[in-house]
């Protein structure tokens, strides 16, 4: 099994290093890491177009190589399969990130966005998040006390689970509470509505010139069923199928509806 293994977080990140190493141990899998060269979290699915990439052949801790992107998730996602591996993998695996991709909001993730793109090529594709509380935010990164190898372990069983069963869907959402063990139930999900409210502070540097910070707090509960509620209010493992295809379910009622006001003087 061929993996392309990507994280927004960079690749330094210990979340990455943890995955692969549970990847390989576990599934024999040939996993290339190909992943930022620094942080890069709520970028999307964003392309440098208009920028040239270069990529460093980098020596990880665990004395393995591999390969630092100077651009977003995508742009290592492209790199990955045209230029590093020449084919499509088996698999793209976006993670394991720091801090949980829920809701609508996911749009907006670079740990999603890597995954959406693997699927686009014709990759089957996972992207995995860890839920980490604000005290763990206080450390600095590469210096957080946080068990990625139980969440690594969850990966591979729902990496083996999408093999073998060949789960009709692009794009697999695996959100992990914190605490979580390996017996921690799976629940299957949609999409909840928001993973944070939005605040805006406002600040001002020593020249007098205002600046802003975007923020915001966590949603701590939703509709019953939805990523958000499975995971902040139950303490459980929510995994979303994801679709390419965003169009409206409901097509063909909004054809009916709406096509001849459209179509109309």
């Amino acid at each position: 099994m061929d993996i392309l293994l990507v994280n927004d977080d960079g690749i330094y990140s210990n979340g990455l290093l943890a995955l692969k190493s549970v990847l390989s141990e576990e599934l024999g899998a040939k996993v290339t890491i190909v992943a930022p060269t620094n942080q890069q979290s709520g970028v999307g699915r964003a392309i440098s177009l208009f920028i040239p990439l270069r990529i460093t052949k980098t020596k990880l801790a665990d004395g393995d190589y591999g390969y630092a992107v100077s651009g977003t998730p995508t742009d290592c996602v492209i790199l990955g399969i045209y230029k590093i591996l020449k084919k499509v993998p088996d698999i793209v695996i976006s993670g394991i990130n720091v801090g949980e991709n829920l809701g609508t909001e996911i749009t907006t993730s670079g740990t999603l966005g890597a995954a959406f793109e693997g699927a686009h090529h014709g990759a089957k594709a996972l992207a995995c998040s860890l839920e980490i509380t604000k005290d763990h935010l206080k450390f600095k990164e590469g210096e957080m006390p946080i068990d990625f190898i139980t969440p690594s372990k969850i990966v591979v069983k729902v990496v083996k689970k999408y093999f073998d069963k060949d789960f009709p869907c692009d794009v697999i959402n695996l959100n992990i509470p914190e605490g979580a063990t390996e017996e921690t139930p799976i629940e299957i999900t949609r999409l909840g509505r928001r993973m944070y409210t939005t605040h805006i502070e406002e600040r001002e540097d020593p020249r007098g010139r205002e600046y802003y910070w975007i923020g915001g707090d966590p949603v701590e509960d939703d509709e019953e069923g939805t990523d958000v509620h499975v995971l902040r209010k139950k303490k459980h493992i929510s995994l979303t199928p994801l679709t390419l295809d965003t169009t409206i379910k409901n097509l063909e009622d909004f054809k009916r509806r709406y096509e001849k006001i459209l179509n109309s003087p």
